[in-house]
């Protein structure tokens, strides 16, 4: 019996150490001292203290330590871990860990996440969004460009040439505009709102390509030539990675570079001979200089003793004899410009190289850098645009739209997809906030941009089904009219670009972050392949113990959090909002747990166990989405009004997260260890719920209601009412219908019976025979059925202006 005592008492200490991290010199001090009281206690032989405290000074020694015990470890650790490629390795090294490596650890330090200070727009960056955007904005017809043209209107590519959209991310210096990526972000979102055409074709000349390249890699003659060609419009430009044999294994492109000696501009001087073939490539088929990524080789030793060189980006003038570009894809009716590119034999100097011949077999690296901060502003900022927008148009619509006897939007059926569409968007905004500012900070963050780019995309998508059953056949029958159907058929391209969310979600998220995120694996896999081998002994040394206890804290951390329900824990004094930041730090101890127990069982197997991956990556990500919710609510000052929309998105994150555990333990590697994992980290079943049917109303009243919430929600969208802004226009008509109600009502009341909301037109008529109402008034009704009637008809045509519009695009392609 003394000896179970005892035995207690030192794990229960153990534990307490672990639980608040006490360094290990503190911790083997306090073991002993406990061990000597027992002993008093005659509760523990002296023996047994004796052979506690020297292990213990084992573990505290370094040099005996790493003799016995880190020695043996290293030589079987160096062993077991699989060899990496160049490009894993670039990959992994690429970018900078932020907030995602807080959530990582266990104990996330939540007051570093409050001082974050949320950028703003300068005063010139919000001129911009004020002028040349609402200009172009004016400008666009969605169903013009679809339907008629094929392609943005000559005098918009002008207009977006002139006033330097292509030049968000070029510097000041060299002309361009030298934007935030918060403000960058803000451009974006607001072109989003008049459809995919014009955000994608601004938004990828500022995301990764030559221009973002350029900068931060491009030789001095290279940044003075082209940045200002760029920045002015005079050059357009693409950048050509994706292959019909490469696609998300971007690194297996078979495109080559031979270094040979050739013909240039009369000499012979050595150049690269350059053959690719390319698709997806956005701007391709109207583009002037292609980035262009080729994997290089010099068989004949021209350059030096490496044959096979790797990955090198080079810029390409498009007019050169070789070069096939102008042909154009066609991804479901969305009618951006994007295409195929081939080159034949086509001969380039060195210096076509990006940042010159000292930057061959660099490429890679150069690229996952670049996509580090390009895959987290473009895609999420056009899908929370998308997703402002849509949440707005369809909460008018569900008000506007009748049936039954009352507005849709009032139907529970239709409340549930309003809630999700409402808490998305109010997410979605949260998330490019936080992670623009990280970036404008100065980091680059790889692992985050991935969860940014798979679930704004995911979200948004399925935000637009949302959106489509609502809408019913005014959102299927396409038209001037028509504002959901071209985003609800082009919303798969978002989620098929930069790294398909498939691969995004199951390899991507959770293989960077383990390695990225963790304080530790890294430091190890540095060590291991460090070749200096007694540096990297004492590397790995400091990183496998520093493991150890980082484990042990973790196990008892997540089994203290789930047994007290989240509350032995320090959190931001918000009161109401304490629950989430205690599940959310008891969810970061389960994260850090359980990627350490399947690292331990799969090793270098868990990167091909991609369905783990995937759930650990989907913890990972909501912790980031809540973490990113919360910022936002309570930056914007905790407006109570606000709640529910906060309150949904956090809520539903939440809930996934604790989904992506419990399918997680369900299908462990070692059944029986799951089962007990289940039965520690949830000791009283699931705890989160999903928003409750009374939340979904909360939200869903506000998309319906014009007032102050609903207005932030939807802030920064275009929003001016002209003829080509049907979505505008319902906006103004929402105010409309509202303000006739009482209006209505009291012709009701006067003719003693209740009328169908309808035909208020007639209405009116009634209403000034009977006297009960005024000529203003009954003008107000009028406007009112004129604006009801545009928001629920849609359009049709005569046969022969369809067969015209089939015609007409299938003459703009063959022109292309």
């Amino acid at each position: 019996m003394e000896v179970l005592i005892s035995t207690l008492c030192i794990v229960a200490v153990i534990g307490l150490l672990a639980y608040i991290r006490v360094s290990l010199a503190v911790s083997s001090v306090v073991i002993i001292a406990t061990a000597g009281a027992l002993v008093v206690a005659e509760q523990l032989s002296p023996m047994a203290v004796a052979v506690i405290t020297l292990l213990l000074a084992l573990i505290n020694i370094k040099s005996l330590r790493r003799a016995l015990l880190s020695k043996p470890m290293f030589k079987v650790f160096k062993k077991i871990t699989p060899e990496m490629s160049s490009t894993e390795k670039d990959a992994i090294n690429a970018g900078t860990t932020w907030w995602d490596a807080e959530l990582f650890s266990g104990k996330p330090d939540w007051q570093q996440l409050q001082d974050v200070k949320i950028n703003r727009l300068t005063a010139e960056e919000q001129a911009f969004l004020d002028g040349p955007v609402e200009e172009v904005a004016k400008m666009i017809n969605d169903f013009e460009i679809s339907h008629e043209l094929a392609d943005l209107p000559q005098e918009v590519w002008q207009y977006l040439k002139d006033n330097k959209f292509f030049a968000m991310i070029i510097k000041k210096k060299y002309g361009g505009l030298e934007f935030s990526a918060y403000a960058q972000s803000r451009v974006l979102q607001k072109l989003s709102g008049l459809g995919s055409v014009l955000s994608s074709t601004v938004g990828v000349p500022n995301s990764l390509g030559p221009g973002e390249l350029l900068q931060h890699y491009g030789t001095k003659e290279q940044q003075d030539y082209y940045l200002p060609r760029l920045a002015n419009g005079q050059e357009i430009p693409c950048f050509a990675l994706t292959s019909p044999e490469a696609g998300s294994d971007a690194g297996a492109i078979p495109d080559d570079g031979v270094v040979c000696k050739g013909m240039w501009q009369g000499q012979e001087i050595v150049g690269i001979r350059l053959n690719w073939n390319k698709r997806y490539i956005t701007l391709a088929p109207v583009a002037t200089v292609l980035g262009l990524a080729f994997k290089m080789k010099d068989p004949d030793g021209l350059l030096g003793d490496v044959k096979d060189i790797g990955i090198t980006c080079a810029l390409v003038p498009t007019d050169m004899e070789g070069i096939q570009i102008g042909r154009r894809h066609f991804p479901l009716n969305t009618m951006f410009q994007n295409g195929p590119t081939q080159g034949k034999d086509v001969f380039v100097p060195l210096d076509y190289i990006i940042g010159g011949a000292k930057m061959a077999g660099q490429g890679w690296r150069m690229l996952v850098e670049c996509l580090s901060v390009g895959r987290a502003i473009t895609l999420p900022s056009t899908s929370a645009g998308g997703l402002k927008t849509i949440s707005l148009a369809t909460g008018a619509y569900a008000r506007i739209r009748r049936q039954f006897k009352l507005p849709i939007g009032k139907l529970e059926g239709i409340e549930e997809p309003l809630a999700r569409i409402g808490g998305n968007a109010y997410l979605a905004d949260a998330v490019t906030k936080m992670t623009t500012t990280a970036i404008d900070l100065g980091e680059k963050p790889s692992v985050l941009s991935a969860i940014c780019k798979y679930h704004l995309t995911d979200r948004m998508q399925k935000s637009l089904v949302d959106a489509m059953d609502i809408h019913g056949g005014k959102g299927v029958c396409l038209g001037p009219n028509n504002y959901l159907g071209r985003a609800y058929q082009g919303a798969p391209i978002a989620v098929t670009v930069e790294g398909a969310n498939i691969l995004t979600r199951s390899m991507i998220i959770y293989g960077q972050g383990a390695i990225r995120c963790h304080p530790f694996v890294l430091k190890e896999l540095q060590a291991a392949f460090n070749e200096d081998s007694a540096q990297g002994l004492k590397e790995f040394d400091e990183a496998v113990f520093g493991h150890i206890g980082f484990t042990i804290s973790n196990f008892f951390r997540s089994v203290g959090l789930a047994l007290s329900g989240s509350r032995l824990t320090s959190v931001p004094s918000k009161a109401k909002n304490q629950k989430y930041y205690r599940t959310m730090t008891r969810f970061s101890a389960n994260l850090a747990l359980l990627s350490d127990l399947l690292m331990g069982i799969l090793g270098g197997q868990l990167k091909r166990k991609e369905r783990l991956s995937a759930r650990m990556g989907d913890v990972l990500s909501q912790l980031y989405l809540s973490s990113a919710t919360l910022k936002r609510f309570e930056s914007e000052g905790m407006v109570e009004a606000d709640r529910p929309l906060m309150d949904w998105a956090v809520q539903d994150s939440l809930y996934k997260a604790q989904e992506a555990l419990y399918d997680l333990l369900e299908n462990f590697p070692i059944g029986f260890m799951g089962k007990v994992l289940k039965v520690l980290l949830f000791p009283f079943g699931k705890t989160v719920s999903k928003p409750s049917d009374k939340l979904d109303h909360k939200v869903a009243k506000i998309l319906q209601t014009p007032c102050e919430t609903r207005t932030r929600l939807g802030e920064g969208q275009p929003w001016a009412v002209n003829d080509n802004n049907p979505v505008a226009i319902q906006e103004q008509t929402l105010v409309q219908m509202l303000k006739v109600e009482p209006i209505y009502d009291k012709v009701c009341q006067g003719l003693g019976e209740k009328l169908p909301f309808m035909f208020l037109d007639h209405i009116a008529k009634l209403g000034l025979e009977k006297g009960v109402i005024t000529q203003e008034e009954a003008q107000e009704l009028v406007k009112a059925e004129k604006g009801r009637l545009l928001s629920i008809n849609v359009d049709d045509f005569d046969p022969q202006v369809l067969s015209n519009i089939k015609t007409a695009n299938v003459e703009n392609h063959q022109a292309a």
